[in-house]
């Protein structure tokens, strides 16, 4: 029986913060994907949204998979190869199963871990589920305003910019429009990293696919309104400036792949990944 949206407002919130302000006729990114995972962090908008994800490409929930496992894999290689102690995650989403800390935790637990999205609701569910962690916090903020997000006073105290620190943008830059510059954004962000710093981006991929321009298209004009497929060229443009990371600028389930990555996805060309390290 479907929720009626003051319900789903209500539910997993039993041990979060008061719930904020949050306007219910406006799908949410950060809770589309949490629906698109399997989550309980969404409502009837964002529901209503994804059946057009779901329409345009039925597997739509495997490559939410495909990503959030390429999001756990590069940050084992960040925390458990590269030595890296801080990383800002920007865009975070809704906390699920698998989180930056958690998975960076398990190999070092003073790894401090500072997650931004603009959504108040990945604010009032970051902080119920943080509230016993000293060295990761979670802040609301634009991340298109770099130099303030870099100036904030909590990323100063958790983010050390004379030290090598990773920049995690997982599914950010295809949200952003070309009127709307991502590759402007991503240099900003490049020119705030200290020497040694390592930067993870992962996007949508058109990879001269049907599918892709599919769901652009439910993303543009499903309601959501976002949702931007860029080719091969367009995704090294990301890194510029940077050296790669082995393997590169690849397929998501095709970077560091581990026992838990899928032999074969049905979603394999739609997403992409890699990891730049700034000289």
């Amino acid at each position: 029986m479907e929720r009626r949206p003051d319900e789903a407002a209500r539910e997993g919130l039993e041990d979060a913060p008061a719930m904020p302000d949050v306007d219910l006729t406006v799908p949410s990114i950060a809770r589309v994907y949490d629906y698109v995972l399997g989550g309980k962090e969404h409502f009837e908008i964002d529901r209503r949204v994804s059946a057009a994800l779901f329409q345009a490409v039925p597997e739509s929930r495997q490559l939410a998979a495909d990503n959030r496992g390429l999001l756990g894999r590069a940050v084992g290689y960040l925390v458990g190869e590269a030595g890296i102690r801080q990383i800002l995650d920007l865009g975070s989403g809704l906390p699920t199963e698998g989180n930056v800390h958690e998975i960076a935790h398990r190999i070092d637990p003073s790894v401090r871990v500072l997650y931004v999205d603009i959504d108040p609701l990945v604010l009032a569910h970051g902080r119920a589920l943080l509230s016993n962690e000293d060295t990761t916090e979670v802040i609301t903020a634009d991340i298109r305003d770099v130099d303030g997000l870099f100036d904030n006073a909590a990323v100063r105290k958790l983010i050390d910019p004379t030290q090598p620190f990773a920049v995690i943008a997982s599914g950010i830059f295809h949200h952003f429009s070309d009127d709307q510059d991502p590759y402007a954004l991503a240099d900003a962000v490049k020119a705030r990293l200290s020497p040694g710093s390592l930067f993870f981006i992962s996007n949508f991929l058109d990879d001269d696919e049907p599918r892709a321009r599919d769901m652009q298209r439910a993303f543009l004009e499903g309601g959501l309104g976002t949702g931007r497929f860029r080719t091969w060229d367009e995704q090294r443009r990301f890194f510029d400036g940077l050296e790669m990371v082995e393997p590169g600028l690849v397929y998501a389930n095709d970077w560091r792949p581990d026992e838990r990555t899928p032999a074969e996805s049905p979603t394999h060309t739609l997403y992409a990944g890699g990891i730049g390290r700034k000289p």
